[in-house]
């Protein structure tokens, strides 16, 4: 039976590093009437994705919202009401980091990817210094 302590180090670096390669940053901006709001960086919670939501209303300007939004929410339509005035918004939705700066495309990768990547460096590093001491 292989004495391997550093399979050990190896499993507490990807159970420290995994949650950050979890977490991310978006932009957040409250409603307004600004088609341009930069935002200010904030912290989303697991399951959340970035996100711009655009809102449309006849005969008014239009509205926009940025920050985090449950993945499972993106692209639906919803009602939302600012200064006296119902609004329809569209949420456009990101995974990367700060992606929502502007109107964001979809991304190629599934929410998951960096997750997948982090556990697997985890465990090649484990076997790696495993091999080597």
């Amino acid at each position: 039976m292989c004495r391997c302590p550093s399979i050990y180090l190896g499993l507490i670096l990807f159970l420290i590093l995994a949650p950050m390669a979890t977490t991310k940053k978006c932009y957040y901006c409250d409603v307004t009437v600004a088609y341009h709001c930069v935002g200010i960086p904030m912290i989303c919670e697991d399951e959340e994705d970035c996100y711009v939501g655009r809102g449309t209303a006849k005969g008014f300007p239009g509205i926009i919202k940025k920050g985090c939004i449950q993945a499972v929410s993106c692209t639906w339509p919803q009602s939302i009401t600012f200064r006296d005035v119902t609004y329809n918004l569209t949420t456009y939705c990101c995974q990367e980091e700060l992606c929502n700066v502007i109107q964001p495309r979809r991304s190629p990768n599934p929410p998951d990817a960096v997750t997948a990547i982090a556990v697997a460096a985890g465990l090649l590093l484990a076997f790696l210094l495993c091999w080597l001491l």
